[in-house]
């Protein structure tokens, strides 16, 4: 393997351990969190920020595009060594963004507010803090805005290490925000929305501060480069479609949940959403280290390595995912008790579906970004994103047809299937990308794992006894098998070889 590839692996790999490291302390910390604030704000105000926050998310879908396509832009400059195009790429987009905000602020001061007032579902006595709470929320979401293109810049050089120690800090802070929300006396729904705000304007002030500080091409000039301008929104502008259904996906689900169910249903969704997040965490941990590379390769021209990263990446983004999500889904209702003070209904399977959803999704990054490093998103969101766009009215119509409010978490799930195909197939069309390999070496390999899987764990959950030895059992064997299967099924025959040698190597240098 030459010199460049081998050093690249090993960025990968530092990047995601850090990002491990870090997300290892997050998921245990955010948990802990989860509880002391559900038990501290009770069902009702828990769901309360979790559908007003849910709402305002509504208007994240062009900032969502932008970091993706900021991150593209400077990722494929990296990859080209054109330093004088960063600095123009940098400052058209910190202004785009800035632009951005104003935009925003004016949506959510209009249609926002009216539609928070007018359409929401909440008890009439906490209509001044559901106000306060749009309000903060709001002003957490544009900070969140300004802060795109510092992060973009942070993954497309690299430098995990940043998002490590933020991560922590972040995760410390709002621990502490959730002690002070139990002993506060004030109305602890709008504390908590203010108090969050606070964190975001912390972190905003470090992403610029370390960006200025450690990349020297990423100033601000406050300029608008015209051909970056063109060429950032019309990437924006194709990638609009998927952004708007991709948010209708996830947060608009909880809106209509809310129209039809009130918010004790947004309560065990926020509750259902914790569990994704600590879960999504580590895969995404590892994406976030990947992408840039596959760019950078499309920009070199280098296609039958970005084809074999995409290949690892795909699977082994599912993989893990597998792993941790398979004994919650067996355990959800022992584990729910086990850190809850009170479950609010319909969590359980809430949670069970969700991770489905998940493990699909967790295919589609690596796909996405050798779509993004072409630059050829056009027919790619007109096609996946006019599917997406369908889950919105589906999950309406079985909501308005009586169904039970899992079956808006069904209906997801077929929509993400679906999906996942189109994805493989537009890749083919554009890069070339090898569609059947990757359905046979990918595809069916992870499929007959999560079968195999499935089967020991369920067996013992069927004739295991209650109690927390049982639950215990439950969990090793549920790792266990799903490791073999993983290591036996899942991985190709030089994959194993790599992993062995790695571990042989690891034991010499331990004495082990």
């Amino acid at each position: 393997m030459p010199k460049d590839k081998i050093q690249d692996n090993k960025r990968i790999a530092k990047n995601t351990l850090l990002l491990y490291v870090r997300m290892l302390l997050m998921m245990a910390i955010s948990l802990y969190t989860s509880r002391i604030v559900l038990a501290a704000l009770g069902v009702s105000d828990f769901g309360i920020y979790n559908v007003v926050g849910g709402f305002v998310a509504l208007f994240t879908m062009v900032s969502g595009t932008m970091a993706t396509a900021t991150q593209r832009f400077l990722s494929y400059e990296i990859g080209r060594g054109t330093q004088e195009n960063i600095i123009r790429l940098f400052s058209t987009s910190v202004m785009i963004h800035i632009m951005l905000g104003v935009l925003i602020l004016l949506l959510a001061e209009t249609l926002g507010l009216w539609y928070v007032n007018n359409k929401m579902v909440f008890p009439p006595e906490r209509l001044s803090a559901v106000n306060w709470v749009f309000q903060f929320s709001v002003l957490t979401l544009i900070i969140n805005v300004l802060s795109v293109p510092y992060n973009a810049s942070i993954i497309a050089y690299e430098k995990m290490a940043a998002f490590a120690y933020i991560g922590i800090v972040d995760a410390v802070l709002k621990l502490s925000v959730a002690y002070l929300v139990v002993v506060s006396t004030s109305d602890k729904l709008i504390l908590y929305a203010f108090l969050l705000m606070l964190i975001a304007i912390g972190n905003r002030l470090f992403y610029t501060i370390y960006v200025r500080r450690t990349f020297i091409f990423c100033r601000c000039n406050w300029r608008i480069d015209g051909e970056y301008r063109k060429s950032l929104l019309s990437f924006i502008g194709y990638n609009f479609i998927g952004s708007i259904a991709n948010i209708g996906k996830t947060q608009g689900i909880n809106v209509l949940l809310n129209l039809f169910f009130g918010t004790a249903v947004n309560a065990a969704r926020g509750i259902s959403v914790q569990i994704l997040h600590a879960v999504t965490g580590f895969v995404h941990n590892f994406q976030l280290a990947m992408n840039p590379q596959i760019i950078k390769l499309y920009a070199a021209g280098e296609k039958e390595e970005m084809f074999k990263l995409i290949f690892r990446g795909s699977k082994y983004s599912y993989l893990l995912v597998l792993i941790l999500s398979l004994p919650i889904i067996i355990e959800t209702p022992y584990i729910l008790n086990l850190w809850l003070v009170e479950v609010p209904d319909h969590t359980v399977i809430f949670v069970r579906l969700t991770l489905a959803i998940t493990l699909v999704d967790s295919l589609a990054p690596a796909l996405l970004a050798g779509i993004h490093a072409s630059g050829k998103v056009k027919n790619y969101q007109l096609t996946n994103g006019t599917m997406l766009m369908m889950t919105l009215p589906l999950v309406y119509l079985v909501l308005w047809l009586g169904c039970e409010p899992y079956m808006a978490f069904v209906a997801s799930l077929g929509i993400s299937i679906i999906c996942y195909f189109i994805r493989i197939v537009m890749l083919h069309f554009i890069t070339g990308f090898p569609m059947l390999a990757y359905l046979r070496q990918v595809t069916f390999r992870i499929l007959l794992v999560t079968i195999l899987s499935l089967m020991i764990p369920m067996t013992v959950s069927f004739y295991k006894d209650s109690g927390f030895m049982w639950f215990v059992i439950s969990i090793v064997v549920t790792v266990l098998s799903t490791v073999i299967f993983v290591f036996f099924i899942g991985l190709t025959q030089v994959e194993r070889k790599s992993v062995i040698i790695r571990i042989k190597s690891k034991c010499i240098r331990n004495n082990i």
